[in-house]
């Protein structure tokens, strides 16, 4: 058992290991660990290509979700569609996860206790997809994966570094919905993560074929401590 840091595991939570995705969600189960199961409708695990290079992860499942079992399916779903539609990615070839797999009820913030019950779960979802990239998606994401408490608007727009990964914060496409002004922001983010995409395919092609012995397999992020 690891003791785990901010970010990908809670402080003092314990490592769950899985030999791939589909058992992680069987060990998942009809999860009862914390009281959210009470007014939950179906457990949200994830969805999407197992071994994506771009890992996406909200906050909590909100009513369409908790309904149809998928995270991203309402108005906020087609909108971060549209998004992914932007930069040439089909939502297929992503991965789509949550801090929390139950709704809160209300749809209220995350409360401690549910955070250390599900974080070990995203931790192995991460491990098992193992993606270039993650965006976290609005302000509880973004805090709870980068340790911070600065705000999604003064953390957007650039890279950060978590546990050997690159993360890129950007506003939650719900936040468009109410507060339109933000779209400009939200399609110039996905602009930048598709550029940091192809920056990345171009250094592995490069790697393999010209870099020196050793070298091939580097990452951005293990030669420049941010973008």
């Amino acid at each position: 058992m690891e003791a785990v840091h901010h970010g990908v595991r809670g402080r003092g939570a314990h490592c769950v290991t899985c030999a791939d995705l589909t058992a992680l969600e069987e060990h998942i189960g009809d999860c009862r660990r914390c009281p959210l199961w009470e007014a939950r409708t179906r457990v949200v695990f994830g969805v999407g290509d197992p071994h994506a290079r771009l890992l996406f992860i909200g906050e909590a499942p909100g009513r369409n979700e908790d309904r149809k079992g998928e995270p991203f399916v309402g108005a906020a779903g087609r909108l971060l569609d549209e998004l992914l539609t932007s930069i040439d990615i089909d939502r297929s070839q992503v991965y789509i996860a949550n801090v929390l797999k139950c709704r809160p009820p209300g749809n209220r913030n995350p409360q401690l206790a549910e955070i250390g019950t599900c974080t070990p779960f995203l931790a192995e979802q991460v491990r098992l997809i193992d993606p270039v990239v993650i965006v976290t998606l609005g302000n509880f994401a973004t805090k709870h994966i980068l340790g911070t408490d600065e705000g999604i608007t003064q953390l957007r727009g650039r890279f950060h570094i978590v546990g050997g990964r690159q993360v890129l914060p950007i506003f939650h496409p719900a936040a468009a919905l109410y507060s339109p002004d933000k779209r400009q922001y939200l399609f110039a983010d996905f602009a930048l993560l598709r550029d940091t995409l192809d920056g990345v395919a171009q250094l592995a092609r490069v790697s393999a074929t010209a870099l020196p012995a050793g070298a091939a397999g580097r990452l951005p992020f293990e030669i420049e401590g941010s973008l």
